[in-house]
């Protein structure tokens, strides 16, 4: 879609990139907004730019995304490592880019109803702070288009994907392209203005620059690959490894750590851009803090070494004393696990499966999880349909009637999660699930796995096991919807898999 006209190098370690559209290349998808936003939005949707992002794929939406970069270049030579600047000269992106989030779209976000703190920072950088000035309860358009204009403070929306079915439409795709949470926040500054101190993030972070322009400084990072959100002074971080201005239609990737900040130039008009941004806490680190319990569980269990008292007042000692013994315990646990197949996860997958966004659609969001056409028999076929939205993981369960401890499989889906807290940490949130015995794991794998399978082929014992798991993979429209059908009681699917749905705050 794009024709690459200049690729030059800033410095050895920012690419550079100036593409331009050709004329007759036509963008893909329609762009049209939907679902549950303010009226202003859905005027906006209905008569709005098509998109020149390809949906038909999680792997080609990053790919448009980031394009003329490669995705195979992107993670070779950019990703956790380096910035990539995508300067592009093309007034449709421009313009899709704008349609994405504007300045006057706050008008009618406020009239629905969003609150200071929850929903929207006021802020300035006043010598290096940043300076929060909030009111308190709901926002008010006025007073918030005071403070834009007299006290030349940056308006910050929170996770605007909640309201705008673009932003929805792409985060959603991108979650399931990176397996990892996806969210974004909008920055809107008047000319002569910064917002923000030089700070660094723990998150990857993309910069779409949607309306106006803004000037950007980077920095050498103190601490690289950042687990924690951290403001640097400006006599510690030396002089800009990269600066640039943004326009609108392009694109900023840096990696977590990257010290940064960014103001817009006098002169001009106000500037509007969107950070989205993923991998918070998905470090390899942070995976075996989730699976190392799972596997000590599992471990003691066979060997009597794991399940020994520690020695008398060890807890008042120095942790020191014991640094061999741990040390032979962790070499034990890396020979088990090297024969493992089936890694106890924790929390990741779950937190997951239970955060993220649901599947975009248009209309009624019923028909998106209502179970469609009929019931399978032995010789139907099954497929997942979204795949994507669905995790597997094994997990310790215990028998309320008796007790008794052992291990199930674990199935989360995000069909009917809530766009509306996405992201935003306080909310309430449930899971969407079923457990399954562990002798049900190859079966669920080979639905999994394959794009469609007849039911008599699954790896189970009984014919029965076979059509009665099938159920939970009506093939058509109607995809993937544990709940329906075992509170409908239309299958006798709830006989094997027990339904899980937990709550947490």
């Amino acid at each position: 879609m794009y024709q690459v006209n200049e690729i030059r190098f800033a410095c050895p370690h920012c690419l550079v990139l100036k593409t331009a559209m050709p004329k007759k290349a036509r963008p893909a998808g329609d762009g049209k907004e939907q679902g549950p936003v303010p009226k202003q939005v859905k005027v906006e949707a209905a008569c709005g730019p098509s998109s020149p992002l390809n949906f038909d794929s999680p792997s080609g939406l990053f790919e448009s995304f980031i394009s003329p970069i490669k995705t195979e270049t992107f993670f070779k030579e950019f990703w956790e490592q380096k910035p990539l600047l995508i300067q592009r000269d093309d007034p449709a992106l421009a313009t899709y880019y704008q349609s994405l989030f504007r300045l006057s779209d706050l008008k009618s976000l406020c009239s629905w109803g969003i609150y200071y703190g929850r929903d929207v920072n006021v802020c300035r950088c006043v010598h290096g702070k940043k300076k929060v000035l909030n009111k308190d309860g709901r926002v008010h358009f006025l007073q918030l288009r005071q403070d834009f204009d007299q006290k030349r403070a940056t308006i910050q929306f929170h996770q605007p994907q909640r309201f705008k079915d673009e932003l929805w439409r792409i985060q959603e795709k991108l979650e399931c392209y990176f397996g990892s949470l996806v969210g974004s926040n909008v920055y809107i500054t008047p000319a002569g203005a910064q917002g923000l101190p030089p700070h660094y993030d723990d998150v990857e972070v993309f910069i779409l620059q949607l309306e106006g322009e803004k000037h950007w400084r980077l920095y050498q990072p103190t601490v690289p690959l950042a687990r924690e959100y951290s403001v640097e002074a400006e006599d510690r971080i030396g002089r800009p490894t990269h600066e640039f201005t943004l326009k609108p239609g392009d694109l900023l990737y840096f990696p977590r750590g990257t010290i940064h900040q960014a103001d817009t130039p006098e002169g001009l008009a106000h500037s509007t851009h969107v950070t989205i941004s993923t991998y918070q806490s998905s470090s390899w680190g942070d995976f075996l803090l989730d699976t190392i319990s799972g596997l000590v569980f599992d471990t003691a269990k066979a060997d009597v070494a794991l399940r020994a008292g520690i020695p008398r007042q060890l807890l008042l000692a120095e942790s020191t004393a014991v640094a061999t013994r741990l040390s032979g315990f962790l070499r034990m646990l890396a020979d088990r696990l090297e024969g493992t197949k089936e890694l106890p996860s924790a929390d990741m997958k779950k937190d997951f499966a239970m955060n993220r966004l649901p599947p975009y659609y248009m209309g009624d969001r019923a028909k998106l999880v209502a179970p469609g056409g009929q019931l399978p028999g032995l010789d139907s076929t099954v497929r997942l349909q979204f795949r994507d939205h669905v995790v597997l993981t094994v997990g310790p369960y215990q028998d309320p009637s008796d007790e008794t401890r052992g291990e199930m499989v674990y199935v989360y889906h995000s069909l009917r999660n809530r766009r509306d807290t996405h992201m935003m940490g306080n909310e309430e949130t449930e899971s969407y699930g079923l457990r399954f015995p562990l002798s049900y794991m190859d079966a669920l794998k080979q639905i999994w796995n394959s794009s469609a399978i007849s039911v008599k082929d699954l790896k189970l014992t009984t014919d029965e096991e076979k059509q009665n798991l099938g159920c939970f993979y009506p093939g058509g429209g109607g995809g993937l919807e544990f709940k329906m059908n075992i509170q409908g009681h239309n299958t006798l699917a709830f006989v094997i898999g027990l339904p899980l749905t937990s709550r947490t705050s």
